[in-house]
């Protein structure tokens, strides 16, 4: 897998928009597109989808555009959705079967593979093929199949000790969504925190709608 260096964050968080933009594209049949058209869809300037994908390397011809197809794929490579990243989940309550329900985890890079949970009435349910686990069953789980990822939808209170848990298992990155920021403070800087804050987002739009009636 290709290393990029000097990346910023801002251009890697684009990458999936623009992979979105792409989709829907192939969808309606388009296969070729200007850095101007594509830019006039995603609200965006046309040099700054060229400078984003320079980064890596550019992928349009002058005069012809970029190949939605080609672009498409190349962009899927650059963020390793073909590498089939492996993730297990903690807490099967609402919010967990949410996601489990509702997100494609195939089309964004990983293969979901457990689910854990401390509440003994939601263990041994089968979501998507998958049975609900006792929490204690997490270490085992994780020194047989080694999963990259972890997802925590769990409680404030067992955010930090679980995740002290996954990571000497040698869990390397989390996606967070409980109220409590995750920040791991270890050695080891091979690990990656995606801390998600849902009612953060709805608050901004509160603030940005009350402030239609405050000019």
């Amino acid at each position: 897998m290709a290393k990029y260096e000097g990346v910023s964050k801002s251009v890697i968080q684009r990458l999936p928009r623009y992979r979105r933009y792409l989709k829907d594209l192939l969808n309606r049949g388009i296969h070729r597109i200007s850095s101007g058209e594509l830019a006039q869809l995603m609200k965006l300037t046309a040099s700054q989808i060229r400078q984003d994908l320079n980064c890596f390397g550019g992928f349009g011809q002058q005069g012809y555009g970029y190949n939605v197809d080609a672009l498409y794929e190349e962009i899927g490579n650059i963020l390793g959705l073909e590498r089939g990243l492996t993730a297990v989940l903690l807490g099967a309550g609402n919010l967990g079967m949410a996601l489990v329900n509702y997100i494609s985890f195939s089309e964004k890079g990983f293969q979901l593979i457990g689910i854990f949970e401390a509440n003994e009435k939601l263990i041994g349910q089968t979501v998507h093929g998958l049975t609900i686990r006792s929490e204690k069953e997490l270490e085992d789980f994780c020194n047989k199949y080694h999963p990259d990822v972890a997802i925590l939808c769990l409680p404030r209170e067992e955010v930090q000790r679980e995740s002290d848990r996954l990571v000497n298992c040698g869990v390397r990155g989390f996606w967070n969504f409980s109220h409590y920021d995750l920040f791991m403070d270890h050695q080891d800087k091979n690990i990656v925190v995606n801390n998600v804050h849902l009612g953060d987002s709805l608050m901004t739009l509160c603030y940005q709608v009350n402030e239609l009636d405050r000019t």
